[in-house]
């Protein structure tokens, strides 16, 4: 169809996974509507250093969007370094040294005295620190999060086909009540002339004037003509083609040519003399809101 783009929905979904020798890896990228784009990574503490970099990688085929990415990992055999706060254990020691004394105790606990202390005294003392390399772990995750991105876009892509099907039968529509509302002009400026001569001849029976009839008519014309606004329509719906067609992501101007639309559209209803027109201005605001809440789904 001529003018037709490519939309991509704001919602989707991907998930991959895998498991190595001492590290398994899962990367979970999922999106719903918003009106900017919004990215939420959450990683392990340890990598928090990384979560620029996975950034760069969502924005790069997003434009629109709340976006949550989730890294999660789990490691075998890592290796871990461990200090000894020997100043704590020390003053551990001693008050545990000065209670024996004051309880009357003969024997001085030894070290089993603080290793069974309870762990948030024990964590004081010995600070275990699992030794991580940032870059090891981004050669890891990379691969996983390009096909995650991959997947997630081409969810979208996939769902936006969907969308856009929906959103040009509407839009197919409204174009032909657009004709439809076209042929009844000339009748509608018919009408409004017979009625004022049919007034005139009640009122006056056959002195009737021609140039008065005339004046009336072109009064009145002036306000119930539609012939400016279906031009205006008629150029909103291709202004619509057209930026689907140049725009990637054209759902903010086309909410605002919705907008446009919807005016014209009130406009021809209330100005509407003729019964098929008032019916054709029901349908196309039916196929207009369709449209409206498509496009709430679309970058």
């Amino acid at each position: 169809m001529e003018g037709r783009g490519i939309m991509i929905s704001m919602t989707g979904y991907a998930y991959r996974e895998k498991d190595e020798q001492n590290l398994s890896i899962s990367v979970e990228i999922k999106s719903c509507n918003s009106r900017f784009l919004e990215i939420y990574v959450n990683l392990p503490p340890w990598l928090s250093m990384l979560e620029m970099k996975i950034r760069e990688h969502i924005a790069l085929c997003c434009g629109r969007g709340k976006i949550e990415v989730f890294v999660r990992i789990r490691e075998r055999n890592v290796p871990v370094s461990i200090c000894v706060n020997k100043e704590a254990a020390k003053a551990y020691y001693d008050s545990i040294c000065s209670l024996a004394e004051d309880l009357g105790l003969d024997e001085k606990p030894g070290l089993s005295a603080l290793l069974e202390m309870d762990s948030s005294l024990a964590n004081n003392i010995f600070e275990i620190e699992k030794k991580h390399d940032d870059e090891h772990y981004w050669l890891a995750i990379e691969p996983l999060l390009q096909e995650a991105v991959q997947a997630f876009a081409q969810e979208r892509a996939r769902e936006g086909k969907h969308t856009e099907e929906d959103i040009f039968d509407n839009l197919q529509k409204l174009e032909t009540s657009v004709k439809t509302i076209s042929s009844f002009a000339p009748s509608i400026e018919k009408t409004i002339k017979e009625n004022i001569k049919a007034r005139f001849t009640e009122v006056l029976g056959n002195q009737i004037e021609e140039n008065r009839i005339l004046t009336e008519t072109a009064s009145l014309l002036v306000k119930y003509t539609i012939s400016e606004e279906i031009s205006r329509l008629s150029s909103h719906l291709g202004e619509f083609r057209a930026e689907t067609a140049r725009n990637q992501r054209p759902g903010k101007k086309l909410d605002f040519l919705c907008q446009e639309i919807n005016r014209e559209i009130n406009t021809i209803g209330s100005k509407s003399a003729v019964f098929e027109v008032s019916s054709e201005v029901v349908q196309m605001k039916e196929a207009l809101e369709n449209i409206r809440e498509q496009l709430r789904n679309v970058e």
